[in-house]
């Protein structure tokens, strides 16, 4: 039988198994912690083996990035892949790649924080740059200039879960002769294919979900081989490839990806209509939620039927000292500066991820003191509804 008749959920286990030049396949792959490789023979042999992108220097290629690469890159159903050192390291990269001094850029305005940061700075470098809420695709469309070059966004919002219309931007990104890059870290590839819905590269933390365990820093970039060639070109003159180990740990990890996505995307889908249905609960983020506002977005993005992330936020009164006491009442889940991990963490946008941003900026956004972000693990779902609801009680 042929790959194609397979399953995804199969076939990701067999991919990136094999070591270039390496005739043995190990049933677990193997750590290359060499900084260097040694080329056997004479300066013909040393020729062909910089000619041929063999292993020579661990900054520029190494074993463990291939093979996650193979796996990432089928994932995302991509040409190619990069392995860099953090998501932070992949969104750099893949900017600086394509854009330059005089060039204009249109970002979501709900962009990861430091992502925010890290546009700015870029006018320091006279790349231009405007931010738009991207749950409005006439306001991005309107927001394009002669000049523009990549307009970038993430495939759903931090903290509200406002989603991208991934589609329809890609058409008006390339119809203005554009790229369209989109961080799809809060939903993966395995919910939602950016690329097969016309993005040119999709980028990731994979720190987050893909690796699932809270102890590998690592990130991602996927495209065409045409554009990852230009990318992977300026990763090397960067410095921003991924280390050994953390690749290693990522690749191990993304053998039960489909496992745990699966399981934490069902358990965010029941925790989230738990909360809806809880008397103090304002407000939840969430598409399977009965008021979400972009219903038809999401069945739109999610058509799969993999899931609609594992990400949720919801919002409860503004009273400090009954949100501290709900947080105490937790049992399992717990406070953490991160997400996509197998355990539920909590995260407060207004004292972490926003906690920066001016008063009526956080309005407009949808953020207030008593908005929490959750990330949703792979625990029971029964465990996981019935300690939200005892530690509600604090609001009683």
């Amino acid at each position: 039988m042929s790959k194609e008749e397979f399953k995804r959920e199969t076939n990701i286990l067999y991919e990136g198994d094999k070591v270039k030049g390496c005739d043995i396949v190990p049933e677990a792959a193997p750590l290359f912690l060499a900084s260097a490789f040694d080329i056997a023979g004479d300066l013909d042999d040393v020729n062909s083996t910089y000619e041929n992108k063999g292993y020579t220097y661990i900054r520029t290629r190494n074993p463990n990035r291939h093979m996650l690469a193979d796996k990432i890159t089928y994932l995302e159903n991509g040409g190619d892949s990069a392995i860099f050192s953090s998501g932070m390291g992949a969104i750099q990269t893949v900017l600086f790649t394509f854009l330059k001094g005089g060039d204009h850029l249109v970002a979501s305005d709900t962009l990861y924080g430091e992502s925010i940061e890290l546009i700015e700075i870029m006018k320091e470098y006279g790349i231009e740059y405007t931010f738009v809420n991207f749950s409005d695709t006439k306001a991005v469309k309107a927001a394009i200039k002669p000049n523009t070059k990549v307009i970038y966004s993430e495939t759903a919002s931090n903290p509200c879960v406002a989603l991208t219309d991934v589609e329809s931007l890609a058409k008006a990104a390339h119809k203005a002769g554009a790229l369209l890059i989109i961080d799809n870290t809060f939903v993966t590839a395995y919910a939602v294919r950016c690329l097969d819905l016309g993005a040119d590269i999709v980028v990731n933390s994979l720190t987050k979900f893909i690796n699932g365990h809270s102890d590998a820093l690592l990130g991602s970039a996927t495209g065409s081989k045409e554009l990852m060639a230009k990318v992977l070109q300026r990763q090397s003159i960067f410095g921003t490839a991924g280390g050994t180990f953390s690749t290693w740990l990522v690749q191990r990890s993304m053998q039960t990806l489909s496992l745990r996505m699966k399981k934490a995307m069902d358990n965010a889908d029941k925790l989230a209509n738990a909360l809806y249905a809880n008397e103090h609960v304002l407000k939840v983020n969430y598409p399977t939620v009965p008021n979400y506002p972009q219903k038809k977005l999401a069945q739109k993005l999610f058509k799969d039927g993999y899931g609609c992330g594992a990400m949720l936020s919801f919002e409860m009164p503004d009273d400090r000292a009954k949100i501290n006491d709900f947080m105490k009442r937790l049992t399992l889940c717990h406070y953490a500066p991160t997400l996509g991990g197998v355990r539920t963490t909590m995260s407060h946008p207004c004292t972490s991820s926003h906690r920066d941003l001016p008063e009526e900026q956080k309005k407009a956004l949808g953020i207030t003191e008593g908005l929490m972000r959750i990330s949703v693990g792979i625990e029971e779902p029964e465990d996981l509804i019935a300690d939200f609801t005892q530690a509600l009680k604090a609001f009683d």
